[in-house]
C-alpha cells in the first residue's frame, strides 16, 4: 500500500527497503548522506494509531536501517525526527550524524549541524534520477544486512 507522503518522497522510484508496514525511502532533500524517510503503510495520521503489528515492525525496520547506514556512511548519531506537519501520513526523517563529509556520486554531503540539532535546510537536492541511483545502491546493502 501506498500513501500521499510516500508518493512525495518519490514512492516508488526511491524505494530501499520493505517491510510488512513500513516503507524505506531515500531522502531527496540530504541534509546528511543517506538521509531516508520512514513511512508507515497504515491509513494513520497520529502515532497513536499505529498497530501493534506495526510497531512491532518498526523494530525490525530501524534495525536494517541501522545496519545499512552504519556500513554505507558510518555515522556516529542517528536521528529520527517525526515532524509531520506538511506530510500527514504516520513517517520519520532518519538523519544519519557525523563529523565532517561524506563524498558519494562527485558531491559533498557536509553535516552543517554537527554537532547539534541537524541543518535541514542546508540539504544537498538530489533530482529524483539520483535519489533513484541512491536508493539501488543502499537496497544492495539493506539485503546483505
Amino acid at each position: 500500500m501506498t500513501n500521499p507522503t510516500a508518493e512525495a518522497f518519490g514512492f516508488p522510484r526511491t524505494t530501499v527497503a520493505e517491510t510488512e508496514h513500513w516503507l524505506v525511502l531515500v531522502r531527496p532533500k540530504q541534509p546528511t548522506f543517506g538521509s531516508l524517510v520512514l513511512i508507515c503503510k497504515e491509513a494513520a495520521t497520529a502515532f497513536s494509531e499505529l498497530s501493534p503489528a506495526a510497531f512491532a515492525d518498526l523494530a525490525h525496520a530501524v534495525g536494517g536501517i541501522e545496519r545499512m547506514l552504519s556500513k554505507v556512511v558510518g555515522y556516529a548519531k542517528i536521528n529520527y525526527l517525526m515532524l509531520m506537519m506538511v506530510d500527514r501520513d504516520v513517517h520519520f526523517h532518519v538523519i544519519p550524524r557525523y563529523e565532517g563529509v561524506r563524498r558519494h556520486a562527485g558531491r559533498d554531503f557536509p553535516d552543517s549541524g554537527w554537532p547539534a540539532a541537524p541543518a535541514l535546510g542546508a540539504a544537498v537536492d538530489l533530482d529524483l534520477d539520483a535519489a533513484e541511483a541512491l536508493a539501488r545502491e543502499l537496497a544492495r546493502d539493506w539485503s546483505a544486512a
